[in-house]
């Protein structure tokens, strides 16, 4: 089969792909641009500042930007000998969380203080990159058991257990829903045999119809994932709790328009929609700048992950290419996640917009990871087409 080349440009004896690479700035431009819009009128009321959380998200930008360049310079194959160490990370965050470290924020504990630094970290997000260099190495080592039964059982086990900790101990389940994505799309991507995925794929959406069914015709009661459902499914009814902002960012999108208000003109971001510079950001887009707007954004994001795509056709190992599968599939779940529920296609649940919502631990461990990736892309013999 043959590949698509991967071009890069010499600096110092290594090898960057400026595509790549310029995709990344263009979109941390943007979520600069609409961390500001969208938080501007928040921050000027609560902080008396209006670039208090644009400024927030610079100075996390920048450290992931060090972050990117140094594990860049770092060879990729180191991480394939340090992966038994990753589950150990995670499991160490995790327990953090029951900890004096762990920090708590908007009724939730799901960061942790890092000692000494005083910077704070979400768990999730060291979680999905420990994963990631775990079991790209974990896919090489299974080789062929890989595509029995018994090896998938082996293969998702360390994840399942990881997920469950992550769901139980910090009560964020689309967290934990992204790291199991993760994991099941490397494996899709790795196996020969398909139908153990599609079989996971057909009994969790089993599991989630009988769910919904069931949620729907019962009471709520206390438990707000279930109110957070029956929201979703009839939002009017639920206008004064949970169904708020899913309107609310309804509302935005659609006075929107094709062009947008302008940018800096949403009126949604004015009391009217909780988390507009987080989760919602994206509404906030769409009504600043519309319809067009909205396919600009996921037009950057198609091509950040078609990039990644070429780069994983072209690595020469498969560790290499596991570790981009990894990547992409955390990019590309999170991105779908995300405008899935500010679209109301989803139950409303906290899952970040990558590169653009605010949020420094996201868009840290974002950059570590495109390091990971231009790492791996630097390796590639420029040129090569392999037939």
């Amino acid at each position: 089969m043959r590949r698509t080349s991967v071009k890069t440009k010499s600096l110092r004896g290594f090898y960057i792909d400026y595509s790549f690479l310029l995709v990344i700035f263009f979109l941390l431009g943007f979520g600069l641009l609409m961390v500001y819009s969208a938080s501007a009128y928040e921050g000027f009321n609560k902080f008396n500042s209006q670039t208090f959380f644009l400024k927030k998200q610079a100075i996390a930008m920048v450290m992931g930007l060090v972050a990117m360049a140094v594990v860049y310079f770092i060879p990729y194959r180191l991480w394939d000998r340090l992966h038994m160490l990753m589950p150990i990370v995670a499991g160490i965050f995790l327990i953090l969380i029951k900890t004096p470290l762990a920090k708590s924020a908007n009724g939730a504990t799901r960061w942790v203080v890092i000692p000494g630094v005083g910077m704070q970290v979400q768990v999730a997000e060291v979680v999905k990159l420990c994963m990631i260099l775990f079991y790209a190495t974990y896919i090489t080592k299974m080789g062929n058991t890989l595509n029995t039964f018994k090896g998938f059982l082996v293969y998702i086990t360390p994840g399942a257990v990881i997920s469950l900790a992550l769901w139980i101990l910090t009560n964020n389940l689309s967290s934990a829903f992204i790291v199991i994505s993760i994991i099941m799309i490397m494996y899709f991507v790795a196996s020969k045999d398909y139908k153990y995925t599609f079989a996971t794929l057909a009994i969790l959406g089993l599991i989630t119809a009988l769910l919904v069914a069931v949620i729907s015709k019962s009471d709520a009661g206390g438990n707000f994932r279930f109110s957070r459902v029956r929201a979703w499914l009839d939002p009017v009814s639920y206008a004064s709790d949970f169904g708020h902002q899913p309107l609310q960012s309804l509302y935005a999108i659609g006075s929107g328009g094709i062009w947008g208000k302008g940018l800096g003109e949403s009126m949604q971001k004015l009391n009217g929609l909780p988390e507009s510079q987080n989760d919602m950001i994206f509404s906030i887009l769409c009504e600043e700048l519309g319809l067009f707007g909205a396919f600009c954004l996921m037009s950057l994001f198609a091509i950040l992950i078609w990039r990644m795509v070429i780069i994983a056709n072209n690595t020469k190992d498969l560790y290499g290419a596991m570790l981009v599968v990894g990547v992409m599939a955390h990019v590309a779940v999170q991105v779908i996640l995300n405008i899935a529920v500010v679209t109301n296609t989803i139950p409303n649940t906290g899952v970040s917009l990558p590169f653009i919502s605010y949020g420094g631990s996201s868009v840290l461990f974002l950059l570590i990871e495109m390091g990971l990736v231009l790492n791996v892309a630097s390796k590639i013999d420029v040129g090569d087409e392999a037939q």
